[in-house]
């Protein structure tokens, strides 16, 4: 049995609406704790349903953010402090005054802003793989990041598909970071991505929007400016593997090690086993991520200790 039910609201913001999975638990009692959870750079809502089955009792509100799933079509450009801005209008319609929030990926970036800009709107921060600057090289051109950072990931953005089956067969079921952790909620995920295109479908998200959201969160004076300034708690999440299931991944030890040094405030966790993806879309990686996200935001029945390993 399912602990929550599931339904999606258009968000009215800058440029169109914004599209908002929201999932609420099933008899839950007295006040409801709801918890803002932003994906990652190509991804969309439907990241989320793996942690959510493991969060009974916490409504969970996650948007499409703008060039992605259903808020593809959105005008206007994109960046962090777009971002946060849209997820400010997300709290608003959902009379949420503040809240937990979660990042994934470029997620964890847009949160990081978010609580810097709107600092009263944010309780605490989870950061999964990222919201802390990556191991960029130096001197990089910006229009080298995304193939460095993204690599194949941004290359299927600007493929073509006949179908939903083609799609999956020909990319994603033989992906090395889902080999172990194939799914139904992952197919669901997939088949969400693409939107028609002429004769045929292309994946919902803007190549365009992808570039200047990496050239942003890398080069961008937004995230520097938020972390100098952080004053929520927070706590980062890190896994060994990368968008490839490769090692090391998108923090590897010594770059790690410098970023908690440079900000001493951030609790750091790190979960072994897991790559970029499957720390959030698989099941595995959810029984390992619940707790941890469980203790910071005060869920009744959280384990006692994994606040204190996270420390």
């Amino acid at each position: 049995m399912s602990t929550h039910t599931y339904r999606t609201v258009d968000v009215p913001v800058s440029g169109g609406d914004l599209r908002v999975g929201v999932w609420d638990p099933v008899d839950a009692v007295g006040d409801i704790l709801t918890v803002l959870a932003i994906h990652g750079v190509t991804s969309s809502h439907l990241a989320w349903p793996f942690l959510v089955e493991q969060l009974p009792g916490v409504r969970v509100i996650a948007p499409d953010l703008r060039g992605r799933g259903a808020s593809n079509e959105l005008a206007g450009a994109a960046g962090m402090v777009a971002h946060a801005t849209d997820m400010v209008a997300v709290l608003d319609a959902f009379g949420v005054s503040t809240a937990p929030v979660i990042g994934h990926s470029m997620g964890g970036f847009v949160a990081v802003v978010l609580a810097h800009l709107h600092p009263t709107r944010v309780q605490q921060l989870v950061l999964v793989d990222g919201g802390l600057p990556l191991d960029v090289p130096a001197g990089v051109e910006p229009d080298q990041l995304v193939s460095i950072i993204l690599g194949p990931t941004a290359d299927r953005l600007s493929k073509r598909w006949t179908s939903v089956e083609e799609y999956i067969e020909v990319f994603w079921r033989h992906h090395p970071a889902f080999e172990a952790d194939w799914s139904d909620d992952l197919e669901r995920y997939i088949a969400y991505d693409l939107v028609p295109h002429g004769d045929g479908l292309r994946p919902a998200t803007s190549y365009q929007t992808t570039v200047e959201d990496t050239i942003d969160l890398n080069l961008g004076s937004a995230l520097p400016e938020a972390l100098a300034a952080l004053t929520v708690p927070t706590l980062f999440i890190t896994v060994p593997r990368g968008l490839q299931n490769e090692t090391p991944g998108l923090y590897p030890a010594g770059h790690r090690e410098k970023l908690l040094a440079e900000h001493p405030d951030i609790r750091h966790r790190h979960l072994d086993g897991l790559n970029h993806y499957t720390v959030v879309m698989s099941d595995r990686g959810a029984l390992a991520l619940a707790p941890l996200v469980q203790a910071e935001v005060g869920v009744v029945g959280a384990q006692p200790d994994a606040l204190r390993q996270a420390q």
